[in-house]
């Protein structure tokens, strides 16, 4: 590991990103914060190339830490430690653990609530004060977040769904509060940190995978109450990069809404997914038109083409709200022709 030992954590990333290709990349990317992203996408265009023991370094390293971290929030670091050194000798396994103890010194919070059966803790939570939940809605996985939310009484999903947007940081005295509550009830040890939990994304990943009434009351109530932070809610509910999850009809009908410049801006930045699937949804003629546009149109700025995708985001929700189109959510699996 003598390359990767020396590279800066950005400089790693890139190169995993580079390595593991566009499809995979740009999910993850969209993910990353807004900070991050500009610096790790600095970082891989001005990477034009990486060795082959660069790149079987840098996934090797990532492949070793993620399983360090998955055996720690299974049972601790001692667990992880005896696992890893089996696993890859004692030298090893404690260069991983002081590298992985360094940045999360134990298992992220409410583990008990992570496993535990969702009508269980639903059973558990649901007469709690609604910044408890809000606060334990912002560890659990985004479905079985969506399923409790979207089981409380409708006047308090919308105050749950604003304090889960609203919560930036935690203390970890009232962390410690909370888990011991859950603790006594649920009969389970639980550990402790002090994170960044909540925000818009968070609330976003639940809204996500509940069901379209459930999105709607709680958007409608807070465009009553914040209508500022509803913005903000509504405008990461759908990316640009989601138009493969739509039918070919929803992606005709909004393709005839469309600026032909605004979509060949957006097709510059999309991933070869997104781009297969706008040429399947035009005609041959249409298809050669737009190729021609974009290869026409040469080097353009990134805050162009980021413009061009968030103003057909914003010809999809209005789409949406029309219900000329259908975009699938938690609960709406069953179409109807």
């Amino acid at each position: 590991m003598a390359k990767a030992a020396k590279m800066t954590g950005v400089k790693k990333a890139a190169i995993l990103l580079i390595s593991l290709g566009p499809e995979i990349s740009s999910a993850i990317i969209k993910r990353l914060p807004e900070n991050m992203i500009h610096k790790v996408t600095y970082e891989i265009a001005n990477t034009p190339k990486i060795t082959a023991q660069e790149k079987d370094e840098v996934i090797t390293e990532f492949l070793e830490m993620s399983m360090a971290q998955d055996y720690i929030s299974q049972g601790g670091l001692e667990y992880a430690k005896e696992l890893l050194t089996k696993a890859l000798g004692s030298q090893k396994a404690k260069e991983i653990i002081d590298i992985v103890s360094e940045i999360t010194q134990q298992r992220r919070p409410f583990a008990i609530a992570r496993k535990a059966d969702t009508q269980q803790l639903f059973n558990t939570i649901s007469k709690e004060h609604p910044q408890t939940i809000a606060l334990i809605l912002c560890y659990l996985q985004p479905e079985k977040a969506a399923t409790i939310l979207s089981g409380l009484p409708e006047q308090m999903q919308a105050d749950v769904a604003a304090r889960i947007a609203t919560m930036n940081t935690t203390s970890p005295v009232v962390i410690r509060q909370v888990e011991s509550v859950l603790e006594k009830k649920l009969s389970s040890v639980i550990g402790s940190e002090y994170a960044s939990i909540g925000g818009v994304n968070t609330l976003v990943d639940i809204l996500n995978s509940v069901d379209r009434g459930t999105e709607k009351t709680i958007l409608e109530d807070l465009e009553k109450e914040e209508p500022e932070l509803a913005e903000q809610v509504r405008a990461g509910m759908f990316v640009f990069e989601d138009i493969v999850t739509l039918d070919n009809h929803s992606v005709q009908r909004i393709l005839r809404e469309v600026d032909q410049r605004d979509l060949a801006l957006a097709l510059k930045i999309s991933s070869e997914e997104v781009t297969n699937t706008i040429y399947r949804n035009l005609s041959k003629r249409a298809a050669q038109t737009l190729k021609e546009d974009i290869e026409f149109m040469g080097p353009v700025r990134l805050i162009e083409a980021e413009a061009a995708q968030q103003r057909i985001v914003g010809i999809i929700r209005a789409l949406d709200e029309a219900n000329e189109i259908i975009i699938a959510r938690g609960g709406e699996n069953v179409i109807i022709p």
